[in-house]
């Protein structure tokens, strides 16, 4: 039960915090359009993103199962917490599209590379279990359609909170890494 918890936990916390910047993308790619447009170039653009992360996370699931996949999962995880908190300053620059189209275009491109972790987060956290999987995919629907400014103010006003988002990467990968297969002889021998 106390894995279940944590692992629900990690989950929100990585949408929060990943999600927060893919949200952030999301509302640059649309920024020139019409109001109108915009809200319809945002929900259409995130249905196409969430469809690619979905898609992500469940290959992802099924490659941290072949041995080596998970050391190198961790240790990618490692490295993206460390770009998050030594790049808090810094700010992608994203070309805000002309039309409905390209925007969802840029949105759902944007989310393909920058999702990437936040699918690698979610399919480490969740350890497998297609439940957690499945929460992790419904809690990063809102955060990245709703949340964006919300997300976006709180971690304008609170930087720190980068630092609990970096601190909870680093233990995915650390479990990540703790239960890779090629490493148990190594981490666990008495």
């Amino acid at each position: 039960m106390l894995e279940l918890l944590w692992a629900l936990g990690a989950i929100i916390l990585i949408d929060v915090v990943l999600g927060g910047e893919n949200a952030i993308v999301i509302a640059m790619a649309a920024n020139r359009l019409p109001e109108e447009l915009r809200r319809k170039a945002i929900l259409w653009g995130t249905v196409g993103a969430i469809a690619v992360r979905f898609l992500s996370v469940v290959a992802l699931t099924y490659l941290l199962m072949i041995p080596g996949l998970r050391l190198i999962g961790g240790l990618a995880l490692l490295y993206i917490a460390w770009k998050l908190v030594s790049s808090s300053e810094e700010t992608e620059e994203v070309k805000a599209a002309d039309t409905f189209w390209a925007a969802i275009g840029t949105i759902v491109m944007a989310d393909a590379v920058m999702g990437l972790d936040n699918a690698l987060a979610i399919a480490g956290a969740a350890g497998g279990n297609w439940w957690l999987i499945i929460f992790g995919l419904l809690v990063s629907v809102p955060i990245v359609l709703l949340g964006s400014t919300v997300v976006a103010k709180a971690m304008q006003r609170w930087p720190k909170l980068i630092w609990g988002g970096a601190g909870v990467l680093a233990l995915v990968a650390a479990k990540m890494i703790y239960d890779e297969p090629l490493l148990a002889g190594l981490l666990r021998s008495t």
